[in-house]
């Protein structure tokens, strides 16, 4: 094992082991200097957000981008940070599970978000189809010799994708045991917001699940809830640019 190989290892396992300690809370960056930032503040990972990456690329989210340019830009922020760095992947640009892992370790990323939405549709993708992707990632990643940290994201709750807002929590549950089942280490149902929905999927997903938070679940409450992972997307790239272009008005005369 070369040393390479040997130091993401390590920054895997840190990761990982940052799941089943206190709630892991992941400030979202976009570029070297926001991963900078977050860094130096204590936090003990990095993880970008593919909203905000597209965008200052000048690019829509849902794989509008390229994907070499997406990997480029996640690559500046695991070079400019000693933690761990763990990328938004989106829903892996048709990729195939060996070409994802390695493109991941290329650039120094330790961890992956996947997400189940089609985007050539722009529906959900078949269940049983995404969980197999996601046992193969699981397996290239374990061939490779770093155990990748997937968070597999279910994207039910986003009203674009045609589930019926009954229907949400138990086909997240659904989604969300076949992708633990297939080697996720984490599950992430994008878009809940409300306490008792994040409760059942809380109290019926056989493992962590990352949620995000909002005006009425602060960090607190998600804590109590059981909440393991928090993550806040493009929430802190579209404050920047709003606090820019409030400066930058200023100066109109």
């Amino acid at each position: 094992m070369t040393s390479a190989v040997t130091d993401l290892k390590a920054r895997a396992n840190r990761l990982r082991e940052l799941h089943n300690m206190d709630m892991l809370v992941l400030p979202n960056v976009w570029d070297a200097a926001s991963a900078t930032v977050v860094a130096e503040a204590g936090f003990p990972a990095a993880a970008t957000a593919s909203n905000a990456i597209a965008a200052m690329l000048g690019y829509r989210d849902g794989e509008g981008a390229p994907w070499q340019e997406m990997f480029a830009a996640a690559g500046r922020v695991a070079r400019a940070v000693s933690v761990p760095t763990t990328v938004d992947a989106e829903a892996g640009y048709g990729m195939q599970p060996s070409e994802m892992v390695q493109r991941l370790l290329d650039i120094g990323a330790v961890g992956c978000n996947l997400e189940d939405t089609d985007h050539k549709s722009s529906r959900l993708a078949d269940s049983g189809a995404h969980a197999e992707w996601l046992a193969g990632v699981r397996s290239a990643a374990d061939a490779a010799g770093v155990p990748i940290v997937i968070n597999a994201r279910v994207d039910t709750f986003l009203p674009g994708n045609g589930v019926p807002e009954a229907d949400r929590v138990p086909e997240a549950v659904r989604r969300g045991r076949l992708y633990f089942e297939a080697g996720a280490d984490c599950v992430y149902p994008i878009g809940v917001s409300q306490k008792d929905d994040i409760a059942a999927l809380v109290d019926e997903l056989p493992g962590p699940i990352n949620a995000n938070p909002n005006d009425q679940l602060d960090l607190a409450a998600l804590r109590r809830l059981g909440v393991v992972r928090v993550s806040y997307g493009p929430r802190f790239y579209r404050t920047a640019i709003a606090n820019f272009t409030t400066a930058i008005r200023e100066l109109l005369p």
